[in-house]
């Protein structure tokens, strides 16, 4: 901060030597806008980052509670599976119709991340309140999932927006806060009520909380554009581009990974725990710190990133967590430190990367639509993990634990093929200021 003198000091000139006219140092007033627009970015990282961590507690919500439901529904396995995959197929068709109409770009970011938050929150009450059965349920998920595609590409669009440099870790500070809102509904299952609608009334009312933070208290940043106007075929460019399809093709491939690895290993968890005689709280906590790890994952990731390049720590992630999935199966029913152990970092590596599949897109796409270009991306990776979380299932009552998180493998492969491509590209100067 300048001191005292600075902020006082005067030039003095005389004219004919008797006239005096006082002007200000205006370096004093650079200053001040720096430290505050720096002031300002910190907080809009906290905040926008609470906000997404509050409201994607809806996700899991119901994932988490499947045991209860199971008993109380009388859920079949499939009918379980649905209630994780119908969040999916919502998130899936409400990125498209985000897409296809540019609503992150014709509308504020802002307005559409807290009405989306205040819905989605709102479709996850009525299940707590009202839903006897999985047919209603499942609808309700899918409402739940169609709000959160409001939420997600949003929230990244404008964190851009406040920052150009340090954009890695900033995305990452925000998928990081992101996954561990995904793994709250497991933390609030083991510590809060034994009642399964109460748990969910909960993780309603901290989405409804995150989405009043951004109606309240986050600002667009220094780098927001004017509201775009509606072009249909943005799609099409986007798709088109070759610049940004590699980073994308990268982002597929971890993402075939990534949401069987987040539905499914609290599962096996609970059963690998249960055969080995712990307390059923320890799956609960270790399901959320497993999970949870990602944060810490993400944020490492992006700062790295920033400092070497995103293609090289994306590709670095993907064999790290590709190398979890050959192996975390191995070690069901077998020591319980060791399993978590594994499966923590895994939770680590598994979405280290995401960030900077979405902050490549953020660098290479046209600026007036990053949003539309962020939802696309979002849009084809959810809906290639459909297909995965109901793979994995089907190989468990085939193979057993032991082996059916390997076919999630192929994902970080022709991930880490995809990323090694796009670093070779010349359009990787555009990355992380020529880090490639």
């Amino acid at each position: 901060m300048a001191s005292t003198g600075t902020r006082n000091s005067k030039i003095c000139c005389g004219a004919s030597g008797s006239s005096r006219f006082w002007i200000f140092d205006f370096r004093f007033w650079i200053e001040e806008v720096v430290l505050l627009e720096e002031g300002s970015r910190w907080r809009a990282l906290v905040l926008l980052s609470v906000a997404e961590l509050l409201g994607m507690s809806l996700w899991f919500s119901a994932s988490a509670v499947v045991p209860a439901l199971q008993a109380e529904w009388h859920l079949s396995p499939s009918g379980a599976a649905w209630l994780t995959l119908a969040v999916q197929l919502g998130f899936v068709t409400g990125t498209f119709l985000s897409a296809s109409f540019n609503l992150p770009d014709v509308i504020n970011a802002r307005h559409l991340f807290a009405l989306s938050a205040l819905a989605g929150a709102t479709a996850n009450a009525v299940l707590a309140l009202l839903a006897h059965t999985a047919a209603m349920g499942i609808p309700l998920r899918f409402l739940t999932g169609l709000f959160l595609a409001g939420v997600y590409p949003p929230g990244m669009k404008i964190m851009a927006t406040w920052f150009r440099r340090g954009r890695g870790m900033a995305i990452g500070v925000l998928v990081g806060a992101l996954t561990v809102g995904k793994a709250s509904p497991y933390l609030i299952n083991a510590l809060g009520s034994e009642s399964w609608r109460h748990n969910l009334l909960i993780a309603s009312a901290l989405a409804a909380v995150g989405g009043l933070i951004v109606a309240r208290f986050v600002t667009d940043g220094p780098d927001a554009l004017p509201n775009a106007k509606f072009d249909f075929h943005q799609i099409k460019h986007v798709l088109s581009d070759r610049s940004v399809r590699l980073a994308n093709f990268g982002y597929f491939g971890h993402m075939w990974e990534l949401y069987a690895m987040w539905t499914w290993t609290p599962v096996m968890i609970r059963a690998s725990l249960a055969s080995t005689g712990s307390r059923p709280q320890l799956a609960e906590v270790a399901s959320f710190l497993v999970i949870g790890a990602g944060a810490a994952g993400c944020v490492i990731a992006g700062l790295i990133a920033d400092r070497v390049g995103r293609t090289l720590v994306t590709s670095w992630a993907m064999i790290l967590s590709g190398s979890c999935c050959l192996l975390i199966g191995l070690l069901f029913e077998s020591s319980p430190w060791l399993l978590l152990t594994i499966a923590a970092i895994w939770g680590a590596t598994v979405v280290a990367d995401s960030a900077q599949f979405s902050t490549c897109v953020t660098e290479l796409a046209n600026p007036q639509y990053i949003g539309t270009a962020l939802t696309i991306q979002t849009c084809f990776g959810f809906l290639l993990t459909t297909i995965s979380i109901e793979l994995i299932p089907l190989l468990v009552s085939e193979v057993g634990w032991r082996y059916a998180f390997m076919a999630l493998a192929p994902g970080p492969a022709f991930g880490v093929v995809s990323m090694l491509r796009r670093r070779a590209r010349p359009e990787a100067d555009k990355i992380a200021g020529g880090r490639r």
